[in-house]
């Protein structure tokens, strides 16, 4: 049987004691707080009147002496404070360790006003933690995605640089698949991909469609047919037409290699162009033909010419913008290519093509005449064109006729030179 020493005893004893007076002033401090929750004097006053031999206290003369104490919040004062104080005492007596519990509440109010000060600076390293975490994710996704990047352009190179030189996708199609060069599948997929007008393929194009409704192997000029859907703009820049490159011809009996018109229609109604603003520049032409335009300003700058004739005619052509709203076409543009002829007109009859903004640049032609003719136009611009086929200057090469008619006429630093046809390519 083990033995009790007698100081345990004295200790369970001493913390049974101790207990029971904390119970005991806990419900001293909380029934103290029950006649301050009322009205304390008739609890004070009940033990009145007191008459003795020598002593004699009237209750009316208590309760009068309580009502100034308790108007004065004396008796309130004190009755809450000894009540808090109870109980903050029975919490001490009740804990398992007083002393501790009291050096642990003060450790803590010594602490709380620090802890204060260094919250918002806790919480910025907490918010700084979860932004650099965000910031390596988003870093280590841009490194793949340029890796990728890299490694698609490395892939499509061979077709990338034959497009560059300035061969028409079919022709570098034609190229890479006869010299088994596109032995990826990313060169494959691009060069097999939809033929399209911004791709700079041939073909028929019923705008705005940038997808030919017509085309042939052997089938090389780009042809845009305009109806009742008015295009925004068509750009036509950088390209190669005609017999400027080897191994080819004009399509049979044509003899324009550029030409912008309306069209005859037999046994029905004639068409027009009507074209908010031309801009035909910085091209080389065998001829220049300009014809039947009524424009309301015609600006003719800075052309050189192997013999010239420019003899446009007074008008009264309004101005012209072309709009549409919801219903107008966007742009149709392409950049570099090489074709036998580049077409625009309005077949339909009775119907005229409408574009607000058709530009020609750089456009480098052999073999036929550059010709523009049968248009309704708001500003029309031919500047820094060199025209010529080098055969002197009794025959004119670059002519504006008579039946071009322009409400403002702009006509300066166009020069006659000696200028050849460019040699084949």
């Amino acid at each position: 049987m083990k033995r009790i020493h007698w100081r345990s005893i004295l200790g369970i004893a001493g913390t049974t004691l101790r207990r029971m007076v904390g119970v005991l002033t806990l419900l001293i401090g909380v029934l103290a707080l029950v006649p301050i929750a009322t009205d304390p004097i008739p609890w004070i006053a009940h033990w009145f009147p007191i008459n003795l031999a020598t002593v004699s206290i009237e209750q009316a003369y208590v309760e009068s002496l309580l009502a100034v104490i308790h108007s004065d919040g004396v008796i309130l004062g004190s009755a809450i404070g000894a009540s808090v104080l109870a109980i903050f005492l029975a919490g001490l007596l009740l804990v398992q360790h007083p002393v501790y519990a009291v050096k642990s509440l003060g450790r803590g109010l010594k602490a709380s006003p620090m802890a204060m000060l260094r919250s918002p600076i806790t919480a910025y390293r907490k918010i700084v933690k979860v932004r650099d975490w965000i910031l390596v994710k988003v870093e280590y996704l841009q490194g793949e995605s340029a890796k990728w990047k890299t490694t698609f352009n490395i892939l499509k190179a061979p077709f990338t640089i034959l497009r560059a030189m300035g061969f028409s996708p079919q022709m570098a199609t034609t190229f890479l698949l006869a010299g088994s060069v596109a032995g990826t599948a990313v060169g494959v997929a691009e060069v097999m991909a939809s033929k399209s007008f911004a791709l700079g393929d041939t073909g028929v194009y019923t705008a705005p469609s940038d997808v030919p409704v017509e085309w042939a192997e052997e089938y090389n000029t780009l042809r845009i047919d305009l109806g009742s859907t008015p295009v925004r703009e068509i750009t036509i820049e950088n390209v190669s037409v005609g017999t400027v490159f080897t191994g080819s011809a004009l399509p049979s009996g044509e003899q324009n290699v550029v030409q912008i018109s309306g069209t005859v229609i037999g046994g029905g109604t004639n068409t027009r162009l009507e074209i908010g603003h031309l801009i035909f520049e910085k091209s080389r032409c065998k001829k220049l033909e300009l014809s039947d335009i009524q424009a309301h300003t015609l600006i003719v700058r800075g052309n050189a010419s192997d013999g010239q004739s420019i003899a446009p005619s007074a008008g009264t052509s309004r101005m012209l913008a072309i709009g549409g709203g919801h219903h107008q076409a966007e742009a149709m543009v392409t950049s570099g290519g090489m074709y036998d002829r580049i077409w625009i007109h309005a077949p339909n009859s009775g119907v005229n093509g409408r574009v607000g903004t058709l530009r020609l640049s750089n456009l480098y032609t052999k073999g036929g005449t550059c010709q523009l003719t049968k248009l309704n136009v708001g500003t029309l611009e031919v500047s820094l064109n060199e025209v010529g086929m080098g055969n002197g200057f009794a025959t004119k090469e670059f002519t504006i006729a008579t039946n071009v008619t322009a409400a403002n006429i702009i006509n300066e630093d166009n020069v006659e030179v000696t200028i050849a046809e460019p040699a084949t390519q």
